[in-house]
C-alpha cells in the first residue's frame, strides 16, 4: 500500500471571535462543529465533536464538548479544539513500474533442403510361370464371386418365415359401480319423525325414530327449500303441542277445583 505523508499545517486554537461564534450558534440551537488538537488529552487528533455549551473562562477547562459516536459531555480548553477542519493525509506518489526488458529477436529459420526425386524403376518382364499363376487367380476369384449369390439368398428365405401373432389384447377390468344411497325423512302432524336408509337394493334402516331438533339442524345445512319445509311443519306441531298444553292445562284446573268441592 501507499505510505501517506502527514500535512504540515497545524491547526488554530479558537480565538475570541471563535468563542463568540460558538456562543451563538449554541444560542441558534445549532451546536457548532470543533476537532480536537494535539492538545487535547484522552481523545484522539483529528476527532470531531459538537460543542454543547458554554461555562465560564476562568475555569479553563470551560468548553463542554460531545465527541462524535459518544454520549458522553468532556470538559476541554480553547488551545484542545479548533473551528478549522484538518487536511486529509494524501498517499505518497507509488513507485513507477520497471520498464519491461525487451524481447529477444527470434532466431531465423534455417531454409529446407530440396528433396532429390527418387530414380525411376524398371518394370519387371513377366515370366511364362507367372503368367499361369495369375490365370489361376482369377479362376478361382471367379469361382468365389459365383457362389456368393447363392449363400445370400439362404438368409433371405429364412427371413421369409411368418412372425408369430401378437397376443391378444387382455380384457378390460369392469369398474366396481358405487351402489345409491337414499334418504327419506318422515314427520307427522304430532311432531314424530322417522328416517328410512336404502342403499341400492337393500333397506338398511327402516323408521328409526329422530329427535325434531336434530331434523331442524340437518335441514338447515340442506337446500334453503327443504329447511323452510322442516321449518313450517315443526312450526305446525310446535302450534299443536302448545294448544294440547293449554287444554291440559284446564283440565287440570276444573279437576283441582272438583275436588276441592268434594274435600268440604
Amino acid at each position: 500500500m501507499p505510505s501517506r505523508t502527514p500535512s504540515s499545517a497545524k491547526p488554530k486554537p479558537l480565538s475570541d471571535n471563535d468563542l463568540e461564534q460558538i456562543s451563538t450558534e449554541i444560542e441558534a440551537g445549532r451546536p457548532p462543529m470543533v476537532w480536537f488538537t494535539a492538545a487535547a488529552v484522552g481523545v484522539t487528533e483529528g476527532r470531531s465533536g459538537k460543542v454543547v455549551s458554554l461555562g465560564d473562562p476562568a475555569d479553563g477547562d470551560f468548553l463542554q464538548v460531545r465527541p462524535t459516536g459518544s454520549k458522553d459531555v468532556l470538559s476541554f480548553g480553547p488551545t484542545e479544539v479548533t473551528l478549522t477542519k484538518p487536511p486529509r493525509d494524501r498517499p505518497a506518489p507509488a513507485a513507477s513500474k520497471a520498464a519491461p526488458e525487451p524481447k529477444s529477436a527470434p532466431e531465423p529459420k534455417s531454409a529446407p533442403q530440396p528433396k532429390t526425386a527418387p530414380e525411376p524403376k524398371e518394370a519387371p518382364v513377366p515370366s511364362a510361370a507367372s503368367q499361369t499363376t495369375s490365370e489361376k487367380r482369377a479362376a478361382e476369384s471367379a469361382a468365389a464371386t459365383a457362389s456368393k449369390p447363392a449363400a445370400e439368398a439362404k438368409p433371405a428365405a429364412a427371413s421369409r418365415t411368418p412372425a408369430p401373432a401378437k397376443a391378444a389384447k387382455a380384457p378390460a377390468a369392469r369398474k366396481a359401480k358405487t351402489p345409491e344411497v337414499v334418504v327419506t325423512i318422515n314427520g307427522t302432524a304430532d311432531g314424530e319423525w322417522t328416517v328410512d336408509v336404502t342403499s341400492g337394493k337393500k333397506r338398511t334402516a327402516r323408521a328409526a325414530p329422530v329427535a325434531g331438533p336434530a331434523v331442524a339442524q340437518a335441514a338447515k345445512l340442506l337446500h334453503p327449500e327443504v329447511a323452510e319445509v322442516v321449518e313450517g311443519l315443526l312450526e305446525t306441531v310446535r302450534g299443536a303441542q302448545e294448544a294440547k298444553v293449554q287444554q291440559l292445562q284446564a283440565e287440570l284446573e276444573q279437576a283441582r277445583k272438583l275436588l276441592e268441592e268434594l274435600t268440604d
